[in-house]
């Protein structure tokens, strides 16, 4: 994903969603319009052919020989009782707010249950991951690792407290951001991670930590700021866009979901990070969380 300019994002408000899809029949007929931009392929015939919509059946049914095919088929909404409304529903609320919103208000504000609405939420944000392409080689990335979860007994907090996951984040300078769960903060686990997403000859801003001391010998343009030492601005060397980033997650991880298992923080950083890197486009957030609910789910098959 290239840098952005700025630029005001459309607004799509609750009575746009209760507009464009007031009903079961028009999230399928959205469904299989994403699905299937160039039509269905009949698999009996052989061909693209005209199909209508059983609603029934949640599927779409060839006109020349009758064969079903289900647009739901794969995607966190197949075999799901849950009708297709409150699910856009539920992705509209999720999309619309910058810090996050829990199961428990989800289950207020439609009506279900808190059981189906912490699962709705939970698989609504295992479908934000993203495609990770390395940043450019001509790019400027900071670099930082950071912590989420219980405090150490006597309040410790950061590096070496326990109880808590650790997370490495990247973030290319007026760009994107790629996060990542990792088990600890060595440089056998940190170098390759950043050799991954990061291009040979990029400019790599880091913190004083001694994991990241081999990147210069690795092919960086590495500077460190010295954060032990006070100083946290260097002309351009600083960490100050990630920090801004954990600033932003951790608040609403802390004020809004309370506590996370630690076998979901990839998919809550997912969720921020999506809404980081679609933070500029036009399109709004909805559309674009939307889209992403229309891919096919490796959780489901």
């Amino acid at each position: 994903m290239s840098k952005k300019e700025k630029s005001p994002m459309k607004k799509y408000t609750l009575k746009d969603l209760r507009k464009d899809f007031p009903t079961e029949e028009a999230c399928l007929e959205w469904l299989k319009d994403r699905r299937y931009p160039d039509g269905i392929y009949c698999k009996n015939c052989e061909e693209v052919t005209p199909h209508y919509l059983v609603v029934s059946r949640k599927s779409f049914s060839c006109q020349n020989c009758g064969h079903h095919v289900h647009p739901t088929a794969g995607t966190i909404f197949h075999k799901s009782s849950t009708p297709l409304t409150i699910w856009f529903e539920v992705v509209f609320r999720m999309a619309q707010t910058r810090m996050g919103i829990s199961a428990k208000q989800i289950e207020r504000e439609t009506g279900v249950t808190y059981k189906t609405a912490w699962r709705m939420c939970k698989l609504v944000r295992q479908q934000l991951e993203e495609d990770k392409d390395p940043f450019d080689s001509d790019d400027t990335v900071e670099v930082d690792e950071s912590y989420f979860g219980g405090v150490k007994k006597g309040g410790k907090r950061g590096r070496g407290s326990e109880n808590k996951t650790a997370v490495i984040g990247l973030v290319e300078r007026g760009g994107r951001v790629v996060t990542e769960v990792i088990p600890n903060v060595k440089k056998a686990t940190l170098q390759p991670i950043v050799e991954e997403n990061v291009e040979k000859g990029a400019t790599v801003y880091t913190d004083e930590l001694r994991s990241y001391n081999g990147l210069a010998e690795a092919g960086y343009n590495h500077a460190k700021v010295l954060h032990a030492h006070e100083i946290y601005v260097i002309g351009d060397i600083h960490t100050n866009t990630i920090e801004g980033f954990w600033g932003n997650v951790k608040p609403g991880i802390t004020g809004v979901y309370r506590h996370v298992s630690p076998a979901y923080w990839q998919s809550y950083l997912n969720e921020y990070a999506f809404r980081y890197n679609h933070r500029n486009d036009v399109t709004p957030m909805f559309v674009f969380f939307l889209s992403q609910m229309s891919r096919k789910s490796a959780h489901l098959l």
